[in-house]
């Protein structure tokens, strides 16, 4: 154990050498130089435009920051086919391509959810959720599902009527937050991610900041991320989403993440994964709850707190050229800010419907977003759920995903006007 600790902090600390001209470029851009682009992926920043449908919240695992989980009789919910459908036609009137299927794990473990699935006509939610993802296709929006950890038949399964599909790692390493949440096991989420790889799924993963996480054990995440990637080449996106505390659960007192773990951790992320798509979730950047200070928190000896403090004076300046106080953050410095430190994409953005896993932070609008990539300097490109480069190789599509993808993509792979 003490020999991994060692290579683990011998790991943090290479990377934050690597780290330092990246930063370096970050902190001098105020000094009047115009916005740079990211080296490897130009000046597009991307989102996508779709509809939020939470299938059920009934879960196998007791996260202890969750706040989407219900009980059977205490909240539970299960969307049925005709309610899923409704929304679905709606957000295709509305202009969305995608349809994000988010869900508890393994929800047949409470009968509740048992009896549901016999009352709409199904087995099991797997064989639910692949009707649900064929009739939406069919309708003409491509389906992203979530359904927590899956095994490789159900995700061969999936995958024939999902343009891409998720499972955020959040860590590599057990966490106290866990410990009520079988599914969460790193090694199992990793496994599933694999096997994505294995059946070319192009795949969502990513990080969840602020859960009681070390330094060392986002590097570790990071890194367990990219090695997968470099096997299979399938991971699109890499999401840095910071920990929202959620009322009536036992985090609820918890603060999130400070702006400086969180930059840090984009800027960690694109300097480990340089083509790497980056995504932060925009309606979690309340950057008016968090005042910056002149705390930093500890890195790796080596460098002391380099990373840390040339992020701080970015922000600093930031606050000082818009004349904003502690408190005063804006929805533009927020993006301007974490475009800088190395993010390019924002997610899924709805119009109809809200964060149901965060619903206490409502999404920006489609022209905010816009209008705020467009005053820091880069090009916002509506994207599909699935990348432009994964739309150039077959491979990994189905033929009926191809076939809705090749009608609703332009000829650089992103969302036809």
């Amino acid at each position: 154990m003490a020999l991994l600790r060692c290579l683990t902090g011998i790991i943090a600390q290479v990377v934050i050498v690597k780290l330092t001209k990246h930063i370096y470029c970050i902190a001098h851009l105020y000094d009047g130089a115009q916005v740079n682009s990211h080296p490897q992926l130009g000046r597009e920043v991307s989102y996508s435009r779709n509809v939020f449908l939470p299938i059920t919240n009934l879960c196998q695992n007791r996260c202890s920051y969750c706040g989407f989980r219900r009980d059977p009789n205490d909240g539970a919910c299960f969307m049925s086919p005709e309610e899923v459908i409704e929304l679905v036609e709606r957000a295709k009137a509305a202009g969305c391509s995608e349809a994000l299927l988010t869900l508890g794990e393994k929800p047949e473990v409470h009968a509740e959810a048992r009896e549901k699935l016999d009352e709409f006509g199904y087995e099991n939610t797997v064989d639910y959720l692949v009707n649900l993802c064929r009739q939406i296709l069919e309708i003409g929006l491509l389906p992203h599902t979530n359904a927590g950890v899956l095994d490789e038949l159900e995700l061969r399964r999936l995958r024939r009527y999902n343009a891409s599909m998720g499972l955020m790692l959040e860590c590599a390493v057990e966490l106290p937050a866990h410990s009520r949440s079988p599914g969460k096991d790193p090694k199992l989420r990793l496994e599933m991610i694999e096997a994505a790889g294995k059946l070319r799924i192009p795949f969502t993963t990513g990080l969840l900041v602020g859960i009681g996480e070390s330094f060392e054990d986002r590097v570790r995440s990071l890194f367990a991320l990219r090695n997968l990637h470099e096997c299979y080449d399938h991971i699109q996106e890499i999401i840095i989403q910071p920990f929202a505390p959620n009322p009536n659960t036992p985090m609820a007192s918890c603060p999130p993440p400070s702006v400086e773990e969180l930059l840090e951790t984009v800027a960690i992320a694109r300097s480990i994964m340089p083509e790497m798509n980056i995504q932060v979730p925009p309606n979690l950047l309340d950057m008016e709850k968090s005042c910056l200070t002149s705390d930093t928190h500890v890195l790796p000896k080596t460098l002391g707190n380099v990373l840390p403090q040339t992020l701080m004076s970015y922000l600093r300046h930031s606050h000082d050229s818009h004349g904003a106080g502690c408190h005063g953050w804006s929805f533009e410095d927020a993006i301007r800010t974490v475009l800088l430190a190395g993010a390019n994409d924002f997610g899924g953005i709805s119009t109809l419907t809200p964060d149901f896993i965060n619903p206490e932070h409502p999404w920006p609008s489609v022209a905010e977003l816009r209008g705020a990539i467009e005053r820091a300097g880069f090009v916002p490109r509506e994207r599909l759920p699935i990348y432009p480069r994964y739309i150039r190789d077959e491979k990994f599509m189905s033929m009926e995903v191809r076939k809705l993808v090749l009608e609703l993509a332009d000829e650089d792979g992103y969302r036809a006007r």
